[in-house]
């Protein structure tokens, strides 16, 4: 590294102040401390020095220089009064807070959630100043809770105009002449096949569907997919309205689509008894589990039943009624156990790790307020869809890494040894061994101990410190592997009509297939996929904290209605200022560490505790507490606990 050598990358600020910087140059972030950010807010393109954080380090800080270009000149928050001004409280807690002179309120008062353009860049050494351009409603209102994490978020809210005029031009079936034109090109029909859909119950957008045989000791599996690049163009409004938004966003009780709904919900949704355009992946599966046979190609189908996760797993678990209504289907989805098992096996042979955390389930009435929340574990039929949909995808990445094409793959790299060794350090405390040796440790060696947890009380809670310790899976153009599946290869193939990278490779598959991927084309995609992938990867993540964001607003909302109440949980966090506790129905809350009686409480970072100074009392990750709702903060987004 040289000296005063200037640095350019993206700044990712935190609620603390501090905050990192991504730059080619170097492999892990570049910590920025709170004194030298110079007022760079999250998302800012910034210009930085960097050092070694000690001699001979592999941790680098530095500090920004200069403020290249800003990420944001609105803040969406809360706006509460203070004396003769106010304040914009961001919903994005990444943001600083607004400065807001009586002037420009807007009309404003205590609990509005606003809008506010930035009018004063802020530094180290002044605030950040703005004014109120938006009422959006008051935090109590129903529903502008989720419109605020829209706006905070910069998610789309509607689809331009030119993008629209695309959309209602798009046909509203495949028509019988559509089929005709397509067989004579070449494409495979397989509408005589029994095919279906296995999906929630509420999915409307349905892009993949299931066919499956058993001759001898040979499963035909086909795993068929909605042909979105038959009506998405290169270049067209509708592509380049997808690939910005990058991913659909679902949000407890709204969708926010990555193509119009002409296209989600219709003509590329392979809905039941409507002809549809696939690419499908025909493989024959041996009874190991391995695809000794296999084809990628254009086909037409049929779907003949559309199914929910719930109504298969009632087949499945034998239930009468469930089977006489789909008894023509019965068997099909005995075969598909059949396989999924054989799947699941040979991926736990070679040392997957499987993760299996309850999902929260909210439900809301119809003004948008919370009425349950509950936790909800996967059902054998989704594993089952699952076990499909990974194979599918590693057949395909596979194939296409041999032929050396252009393409996007799913990386999900080797974790951070000094992260592991972290984890090796807490797994410990409970009294599980995880063996580090080397400069890696192996997929397998996680798995045994996902194994070796379940069922115990515990097992939630290390799932989770587990999975933080793996580094996060990304878009990339070349093949790195993917750690959390223990395979060389893997791709996203199966979601084309929610997932842009899907939809970017089956181009390129078709351009393949289509004898059309010459030198030309593949100097097109390796200029143009680099972007795709980071693009991809980045409106992934801002999905992801949308989604959580909206749960987390929901569940406070919730908890609202039962402050005094006292409920089970189990301690899922400790940090200076108290702990983390998480309830049986996946709400968490936190206990101030000077709610804790008694005793000066300390909290030992590295035993993940906090300690009594003289009565040694303890409150450790995973022990079970009981805590009593004392309030909730709608700003903070926290429910606060006390223990009973």
């Amino acid at each position: 590294m040289k000296q005063n050598q200037v640095y350019e990358g993206i700044f990712q600020g935190t609620a603390r102040g501090f905050g990192f910087v991504s730059v080619p140059e170097f492999a892990e972030d570049i910590f920025i401390p709170a004194t030298y950010t110079q007022g760079a807010m999250h998302g800012d393109r910034v210009e930085i020095t960097a050092y070694e954080s000690a001699p001979g380090g592999a941790k680098m800080e530095g500090r920004v220089l200069r403020i290249i270009s800003h990420a944001n000149d609105t803040v969406i928050g809360t706006y509460k009064k203070k004396g003769s001004h106010g304040i914009v409280i961001a919903d994005n807690r990444k943001l600083p807070d607004l400065w807001i002179d009586a002037a420009g309120r807007h009309g404003a008062v205590d609990g509005h959630k606003v809008v506010a353009k930035i009018t004063v860049w802020g530094d180290n050494d002044r605030r950040t100043k703005g004014k109120v351009t938006e009422i959006l409603g008051h935090i109590n209102d129903p529903g502008s809770d989720i419109i605020s994490v829209i706006k905070a978020m910069g998610l789309p809210e509607e689809f331009p105009k030119e993008v629209m005029r695309e959309a209602i031009q798009m046909p509203e079936e495949v028509t019988e002449k559509v089929i005709a034109e397509e067989l004579a090109k070449g494409r495979r029909d397989l509408r005589d096949l029994p095919c279906v859909t296995i999906d929630g119950e509420d999915a409307k957008d349905l892009d993949d569907a299931i066919t499956l045989s058993r001759e001898g000791n040979i499963y035909r599996l086909g795993v068929h997919i909605a042909d979105v690049s038959h009506y998405v163009r290169e270049d067209s409004a509708l592509d380049q309205e997808a690939k910005l938004r990058g991913t659909s966003v679902y949000l407890v009780n709204k969708v926010i689509p990555m193509l119009p709904h002409a296209l989600s919900n219709g003509i590329c949704s392979l809905n039941a008894g409507c002809p549809r355009l696939a690419l499908s992946v025909l493989m024959d599966v041996d009874q190991k589990g391995n695809v000794v046979d296999h084809e990628i190609c254009e086909t037409i189908i049929t779907v003949d039943r559309r199914m929910s996760y719930h109504s298969v797993q009632k087949i499945l678990d034998g239930d009468p009624e469930e089977t006489e209504e789909y008894a023509e289907l019965k068997d099909l989805f005995f075969l598909m156990k059949e396989l999924a098992d054989i799947l699941e096996e040979k991926r736990a042979l070679r040392g997957a790790i499987g993760f299996d955390f309850p999902e929260s389930e909210i439900v809301l009435d119809e003004k948008g307020a919370p009425i349950s929340i509950d936790a909800y574990h996967r059902l054998g039929s989704h594993l089952i869809i699952e076990d499909f949909m990974l194979l599918a995808n590693e057949t395909v990445a596979e194939e296409y890494f041999w032929l050396e094409a252009p393409f996007v793959y799913r990386s999900h790299e080797t974790p951070d040894m000094g992260k592991m060794k972290q984890l090796a350090a807490f797994l410990g405390s409970f009294g599980y061994t995880l063996h580090v040796g080397g400069d890696e440790v192996h997929p397998k060696e996680l798995q045994g101990l996902l194994e070796k947890m379940k069922d115990s009380p515990e097992e939630a809670l290390l799932n989770r410190v587990m999975l933080r310790s793996l580094k996060k899976a990304k878009y990339t153009t070349e093949n790195l592997g993917h750690f959390g599946l223990s395979t060389r290869y893997y791709c996203h193939f199966t979601s084309p009509i929610r997932r842009y990278p899907d939809l970017q490779i089956h181009r390129i598959i078709k351009e393949h297939l289509h004898g059309t991927l010459d030198e030309v084309r593949e100097l097109h995609y390796h200029e143009l996929l680099p972007a795709v992938a980071v693009q991809s990867s980045a409106m992934e993540r801002r999905a992801d904290e949308a989604e959580r964001e909206v749960e987390k607003l929901k569940k406070v909302e919730y908890m609202q209605a039962h402050i005094g109440e006292t409920f089970d949980g189990v301690i899922s966090g400790v940090v200076n200022t108290g702990f983390f506790v998480e309830l049986e129905n996946t709400v968490e809350g936190k206990v101030p560490v000077e709610y804790l009686r008694g005793d000066y409480y300390i909290c030992d970072a590295e035993g993940y505790r906090m300690v009594g100074e003289h009565t040694g009392i303890e409150y450790k990750m995973g022990q079970k507490v009981r805590v009593v709702v004392n309030g909730v903060n709608k700003i903070e987004r926290m429910v606060e606990f006390v223990l009973e």
